[in-house]
C-alpha cells in the first residue's frame, strides 16, 4: 500500500479573520459535533462572575481529536520549557472551565 503524498497546505486568511483573547471556553459536544463558545470571564464581584461570549465554532468529531493531540503536544512542549502548568483546584474535572 503506497503513502499518499502530502499536499503543499496554503494558508489564506480571509477579509474577516480576527483574533482575539479567550480566558473562558465552553465546550458543548452532540453526536455530530463539538461547540466550542470562547468568551472573557470577568468578575463582577466575590461571588459573581460574567461571561461575555464573542466566538463560537462547530469542529467536527475528527477536527476535535485532532485539537485535543495538538494542543497536548504543544501543553508538553510549554511545560518542558516554562514548567507545569498549574490549575486552580477549585475547577473540578466534571464542571466548566474558564
Amino acid at each position: 500500500m503506497a503513502i499518499p503524498v502530502q499536499p503543499n497546505i496554503k494558508l489564506v486568511n480571509r477579509p474577516d479573520y480576527r483574533e482575539s483573547y479567550a480566558n473562558s471556553v465552553q465546550v458543548r459536544v452532540n453526536v455530530w459535533d463539538f461547540f466550542l463558545v470562547f468568551g472573557t470571564l470577568q468578575q463582577q464581584s466575590e461571588s459573581e462572575v460574567e461571561v461575555h461570549n464573542f466566538q463560537g465554532v462547530y469542529l467536527s468529531p475528527q477536527q476535535a481529536k485532532a485539537l485535543l493531540h495538538i494542543l497536548q503536544q504543544n501543553i508538553v512542549s510549554y511545560e518542558n520549557t516554562f514548567g507545569e502548568i498549574k490549575l486552580d483546584p477549585r475547577m473540578a474535572a466534571t464542571g466548566p472551565v474558564h
